[in-house]
């Protein structure tokens, strides 16, 4: 059967993208912290700086990110995770000390450019 044939073409790279999210979570759907908000603001600790090179390499990626305060939506867009993928791994790191998550207020924040970082983050994981 040549691959003209094949009713089902790019199957396995379904099943590959489909397999990914579900490895780097361990199968999780929702984080330790079920509560964390994907506008939440996510610094690297130096207990992260100090452990960056033992970490496996989505956790690396993160922490070598939020060196820069950035939030959950961003985390996801730049390495083009899915949010909940995203929400699992930082919920992770914070768990373990690795990063530090400043959860937002339950004031309207007035910080112009974080919301446009918030847009921008949420506009890039559609």
């Amino acid at each position: 059967m040549n691959g003209d044939d094949d009713p089902s073409p790019g199957l396995e790279d379904t099943g590959v993208s489909l397999l990914r999210p579900y490895l780097l979570t361990a199968g999780r759907a929702q984080p330790v912290d079920h509560t964390l908000e994907i506008e939440a603001q996510v610094l690297t600790s130096r207990l992260g700086a100090a452990s960056h090179p033992k970490l496996t390499f989505e956790r690396r990626e993160i922490v070598s990110l939020c060196r820069k305060t950035m939030s959950v939506a961003e985390i996801a867009a730049l390495l083009g995770l899915h949010i909940g993928v995203a929400r699992v791994l930082v919920a992770d790191l914070a768990a373990l000390g690795y990063v530090v998550v400043r959860r937002p207020g339950n004031h309207v924040s007035h910080d112009l450019g974080m919301i446009e970082r918030i847009i921008s983050g949420l506009n890039a994981i559609r």
